[in-house]
């Protein structure tokens, strides 16, 4: 979906190369309130910050989390439609609203039919989970 995509920047017409990188939270890098997930465009590295509170919203109005491979995908989603909107002028951060935030996901939950079909992440091999591939699973979790 949106952790390796290609988009076309709407003013060059180039062919742009996003693949996500790594999530990070922000409190104890920048001292923000907020969760970045990096990308690299093209191998430049870009930054969507994403608002915590967003989680907390999300929780109060759905009963539903956002896993941190929802917040990839909607943060991957983000950035295509800032490249192809026109909005991307080159910069390496982008700030998502809490509104964004839930926007982004609930479009991504909808095109995929459930959180449990979206990638796993780091891609290693696209045929095989990350967890499987690298054998990490989480009690209760099937193997």
């Amino acid at each position: 979906m949106y952790e390796d995509f290609k988009a076309t920047d709407r003013w060059t017409g180039d062919q742009l190369h996003c693949m996500w990188k790594g999530t990070i939270v922000a409190i104890a890098t920048r001292h923000a309130d907020a969760t970045d997930i990096r990308f690299s465009v093209n191998g430049k590295p870009v930054w969507i910050a994403m608002p915590n509170q967003a989680w907390v919203e999300q929780k109060r109005r759905t009963g539903y989390v956002i896993t941190d491979y929802l917040a990839a995908q909607a943060a991957g989603r983000y950035l295509k439609h800032a490249i192809e909107s026109g909005y991307d002028n080159g910069r390496e951060m982008y700030t998502m609203t809490v509104d964004e935030v839930l926007e982004h996901a609930n479009a991504v939950v909808k095109e995929a039919g459930r959180t449990d079909k979206l990638p796993s992440l780091p891609v290693i091999n696209e045929n095989i989970r990350a967890e499987d591939e690298m054998a990490i699973h989480l009690p209760g979790e099937p193997a």
